[in-house]
């Protein structure tokens, strides 16, 4: 399919929290760096009644907040605004769906991008009434924000609903994990280097540990956090993505369908984990109150002021049956009010088939491979070395690591937001970094056998203080194995 630079991008939610932490500022970071379209426009909407004047006071205000003082430039501000519009729509207004499908048709000269930066629930219905109005048939795009839906039947019928408006290849949904420089890097670290891929297999790896860390905790968002829970919010969203680029196979080359069929495949080869497998190899927890940094916090329930079941942190031990990875154990841990914040991908090579030195009483740890994406973006390989000294009782043995700190090396980079990159790719219509249908759905079905068996078992999630790494069930889990945690 043959795609144009967008011409318009229209911002369904554009008053709210996203769209003022990070949408706002990432164009602003595009506009300073010169890579809109000259002729571009973006179009803000939303319930709020305001008119251009008063959402540009909303951009400015957003800019001024949530973009570092030594990053703000007047002249770039002003260039923004603009390309700025505001247009008050409601989706069960007809008469202001009617007023905001005229107003996209005279900002339109070219193609259109529509952000769905809103419930999921509201998905099908914004895309019917653009639909409804001649204005989601060739050369437009949405980009729909995950997670798409509460289950897999939801899922597919949100699905359904956006495709009957939007072709699947002009639906772009996204995870803004896949926008982060860092999780980008992780492939072109297996895939630019020939040094690791022979070794990223069975044969060399032991296990692979992917942890999402948060020290917050709801923050204000107790309602929908305890519809969703960790395994719907973090887990089935962005740490399926970090398994899919960790253990995909080489695509023939970086463009959308060739990326996208190889992370499938992964999510179609996890091991269903349903009511038999659940009590040892998952683990649920919800913290109680501790402290974080020194400084007390409450608990789950205590925050959100009622009695809840909810999961705020889940581990759990999968496994990808094909030939590359069959055999090793890929654990998953995601939580909120843990002690740090912080996303890593831990690869623990096997053990050397026979020391040298072991006479000698040295002890030999296994390599490691420790691929840091959040706060700092650093690559760590661990590696014995000799421990200096004359060594007249046996050689010693030390790990050391080499360290690449990535935030040192490219100092003189800005560090971009994810949705400078999500926002470029879809204007340009690269849909390479966005999640394809099929994926979503195979993850909502692993995730769904998860859930049913910890339905049908009905336990409760077990308790963790705030300012630790999860229940200790957790630890159990991987020690059953003889393996540890990262911490």
């Amino acid at each position: 399919m043959t795609t144009s630079p967008a011409s318009l991008l229209t911002i369904f939610g554009a008053t709210g929290d996203l769209a003022q932490r990070m949408l706002l500022p990432s164009l602003y970071g595009l506009q300073g760096d010169g890579l809109l379209p000259a002729s571009m426009r973006i179009l803000g909407t939303a319930r709020s009644t305001l008119d251009d004047d008063a959402f540009r006071t909303l951009v400015a205000d957003a800019i001024a907040r949530f973009v570092p003082a030594e990053q703000r430039n007047d002249a770039t501000l002003q260039a923004l605004l603009a390309r700025v519009h505001y247009q008050p729509a409601s989706l069960d207004d007809d008469a202001s769906v009617a007023a905001l499908a005229e107003r996209i048709r005279g900002l339109r000269s070219g193609d259109i991008v529509y952000h769905l930066s809103t419930s999921p629930k509201f998905y099908e219905q914004a895309c019917a009434a653009l639909a409804r109005h001649g204005l989601a048939g060739p050369g437009t795009r949405v980009m729909l924000e995950k997670p798409i839906g509460h289950d897999l039947a939801e899922a597919i019928a949100i699905n359904d609903g956006v495709t009957r408006s939007f072709d699947e290849d002009r639906v772009y949904r996204v995870d803004h994990y896949l926008g982060k420089e860092g999780v980008q890097n992780l492939l072109a670290l297996r895939f630019g280097n020939a040094l690791f891929e022979p070794l990223w297999n069975a044969r060399h790896i032991e296990q692979v540990q992917i942890t999402v860390a948060e020290t917050v905790g709801v923050e204000g968002r107790g309602d929908y956090y305890d519809h969703s829970g960790a395994i719907r919010d973090m887990l089935q969203n962005h740490l399926l993505q970090l398994v899919c680029l960790t253990a995909m196979e080489p695509p023939s080359q970086f463009e959308p369908t060739a990326v996208r069929n190889e992370k499938i495949k992964v999510l179609r080869s996890l091991r269903p984990i349903g009511r038999a497998e659940v009590a040892m190899e998952t683990v649920a927890g919800q913290y109680t109150a501790g402290a974080i940094g020194g400084k007390a916090v409450p608990g789950y329930l205590d925050e959100l002021g009622r009695a809840s079941r909810t999961e705020t942190f889940v581990a759990m031990r999968a496994h990808i049956d094909n030939w590359r990875w069959s055999g090793v154990p890929f654990y998953l841990r995601t939580g909120k009010r843990m002690p740090n914040r912080c996303t890593e991908i831990y690869l623990q090579f096997r053990e050397v088939p026979h020391s040298i030195f072991a006479r000698g009483g040295a002890a030999s740890q296994p390599n490691a491979l420790i691929i840091k994406l959040q706060p700092e973006e650093r690559i760590e390989l661990q590696l014995m070395h000799k421990t200096p000294g004359l060594d007249r009782s046996g050689l010693r043995l030390s790990q050391v690591s080499l360290d690449l700190d990535l935030d040192e090396r490219f100092a003189h980079e800005r560090r971009r937001l994810a949705y400078e990159r999500l926002y470029l790719d879809a204007i340009e219509g690269n849909g390479t970094l966005f999640v394809r249908r099929d994926e979503t759905e195979a993850a909502w079905q692993w995730v769904d056998a998860i859930l049913d068996g910890w339905n049908h078992a009905g336990s409760a999630p077990k308790t963790y203080a705030a300012g630790t790494w999860g229940p200790n069930a957790a630890v159990a889990m991987t020690e059953r194995h003889g393996h540890s945690w990262r911490e």
